[in-house]
């Protein structure tokens, strides 16, 4: 069984290729506070480029990374920020309801959105790809990525620019990864298994929280994604055997975490997997600079999340709601 989502991650590579070349992004200023907004898969881009923007600075530039739901209605907002909303097809509420706040307090505005969305209203309007025909969403994400990484590497001075020169080699690594053969064996193991676990340290936390959102959406399977040490912290009470886990292995020193976590996993006989750059990780992917780790590690466990689908019977392009009551339930309340 093939779905949209097999299409839309083997597109990944020519599309952020496409928006590297094409896209022009403004130069934001680095004096004013910064607020980059989404919800779900956006707004772990969002999390990703206030991640980037303070490395780069070395962390001179506070960048929030906020729900555009919280942005909308409660978040302290004034006409001296900068706000970057990102929103893949351009018709929820709450990133709208944000940018018009925005703009009617007097903040700059930039949306972030697919080709063909609605215009949003927004001082700038980046597009990144055509909307997606699955709702489990992946070259949204990655061109997203590609579009605030530009933003982002623009106002970072010396660092920001060789930041922009890697971003250049993502296409490639991309298409490396996918080389890889599919993960249908993990899959199996991890086709019977609930909760399933994803860990990862710093950047790769937020890759975690990404892929675990995919696989609640295209197998139906509850995931959560956290950071490794958390992961260590109270959590173990919950860990039991029928779970199952994959672990991201970070490229920076983390003091042997992972390693631990991997052993107290296993030990609680929970089915455990490790997605990294190694010879000896279960998932592959190519090495980059760990900023534009989030560009590659997700791809392994977009792949993993289609093979389980394919497994499961679940249909990750219409996220359950061709079934009911999921159907009914999901249209009750408007996004």
């Amino acid at each position: 069984m093939n779905f949209a989502l097999d299409a839309q991650i083997a597109s990944q590579p020519e599309a952020i290729a496409r928006v590297l070349a094409q896209v022009e992004v403004p130069t934001l200023d680095a004096g004013r506070p910064l607020i980059f907004a989404g919800i779900g898969t956006s707004l772990h881009a969002c999390r990703v480029a206030a991640h980037w923007l303070y490395t780069l600075s070395g962390g001179r530039i506070l960048a929030l990374a906020l729900s555009a739901h919280d942005l909308a209605l409660t978040a302290p907002l004034t006409r001296e920020h900068q706000v970057v909303v990102v929103s893949h097809r351009g018709t929820k509420r709450f990133p709208g309801e944000a940018l018009r706040r925005a703009r009617e307090l007097g903040a700059y505005t930039v949306a972030i959105t697919s080709i063909d969305a609605p215009e949003p209203e927004a001082d700038v309007i980046l597009r990144t790809c055509p909307g997606e025909l699955s709702s489990t969403h992946t070259v949204s994400y990655t061109t997203a990525l590609a579009v605030l990484a530009k933003l982002v590497g623009t106002m970072s001075g010396e660092h920001g620019q060789q930041f922009l020169t890697g971003l250049q080699n993502i296409p490639a690594a991309i298409e490396a990864t996918l080389a890889e053969p599919a993960p249908v064996a993990i899959a199996e193991q991890l086709a019977g298994r609930e909760p399933i676990l994803l860990a990862g340290m710093g950047i790769d936390a937020i890759t975690a929280a990404e892929a675990a959102l995919k696989i609640k959406e295209g197998t139906y399977q509850w995931a959560e994604g956290i950071e490794t040490e958390n992961a260590l912290h109270g959590p173990p009470a919950a860990l039991r055997a029928g779970m199952g886990a994959v672990l991201i292995t970070s490229s920076l020193d983390d003091a042997g975490r992972t390693r631990e976590l991997r052993t107290a996993l296993k030990s609680l006989d929970v089915a455990t997997f490790t997605c990294g750059t190694g010879f000896q990780d279960d998932l592959r992917f190519a090495s980059v600079d760990t900023l534009l780790r989030p560009f590659v590690a997700i791809v392994p466990l977009q792949r993993l999340t289609a093979e389980i689908a394919r497994i499961r019977h679940t249909n990750p392009d219409a996220i359950h709601t061709d079934q009911e009551p999921w159907t009914t339930i999901m249209a009750s309340y408007s996004l």
